[in-house]
């Protein structure tokens, strides 16, 4: 337990960069301090430029720090790959089902292939897929609200999350910064680590998608372990040799080159 103010401050640092945020109440319930004593102690911290406050809470200072690659970049990457994933998560899809869909380059090209779908209702905190999927007629299109990286156009944060609780979806598709055998599914942003738990918690059935550059790679921290998820979709790119690693969920998708 934080015995001085400067443990006390470092020990919320901590949390932030290891949640993504963090709600003001639940750090005086684990630091056992009053709640004007974390409010002085992140303003200190958001003054030093270490956090943002938010009402009720704080993210890490740069949720959209240079770390993440510009949207742009990663959508021309592994293109072909991406769209084979794409067009074989869809394939999981039935007609009048429910779905969750993340971030990220992978993940607008499920939206690209749900075009053929009738009568679903998508779900998504990616700006570009939900334009991507108004664009191919899908029936109902929400998008969770929350903080804007403008960057990756992704929302995030407790709005963002909030949005997703409590929902009960037949599919949530997550992106992936790497996919570990050990390690699981990891990402760099941490920032996004709530909002992603929160479609998992959500989902009947979960894929991740995520091109072979992606696999036997550990990113900054943990989503979930691969026993959290239902798929791993994926190209063949991956070395047949290190695929029983990862056991059943593995589904690797055929490009042609």
């Amino acid at each position: 337990m934080p015995q001085t103010p400067a443990e006390r401050r470092q020990a919320i640092l901590d949390r932030v960069r290891d949640s993504g945020y963090v709600r003001a109440v639940d750090l005086t319930s684990a630091l056992h301090v009053d709640s004007s004593t974390i409010r002085r102690d992140m303003e200190r911290l958001e003054r030093a430029g270490l956090i943002r406050r938010l009402h009720g809470g704080a993210l890490p200072a740069d949720p959209a720090d240079t770390i993440d690659t510009p949207y742009e970049v990663r959508r021309s990457q592994h293109l072909a790959e991406k769209t084979a994933i794409g067009v074989t998560a869809a394939g999981l899809v039935r007609d009048g089902q429910s779905v969750l869909i993340d971030n990220g380059s992978t993940a607008f090209q499920v939206a690209a292939a749900l075009g053929d779908h009738r009568d679903l209702t998508v779900v998504t905190n990616d700006l570009m897929v939900a334009m991507c999927l108004r664009s191919q007629g899908v029936h109902q299109v929400h998008v969770t609200g929350g903080l804007l990286l403008d960057t990756v156009f992704t929302l995030v944060g407790p709005v963002a999350t909030q949005a997703v609780e409590g929902l009960h979806v037949d599919w949530a598709f997550l992106g992936a910064e790497g996919v570990d055998p050990d390690a699981g599914i990891t990402n760099i942003n941490v920032v996004e680590l709530p909002l992603k738990r929160a479609m998992i918690a959500a989902a009947r059935n979960i894929a991740v998608v995520a091109d072979s550059s992606k696999l036997g790679r550990r990113s900054l921290a943990t989503v979930c372990a691969l026993d959290d998820v239902d798929a791993v979709i994926t190209d063949d790119g991956i070395p047949v040799e290190d695929r029983a690693a990862y056991g059943d969920v593995l589904r690797c998708v055929p490009v042609p080159r």
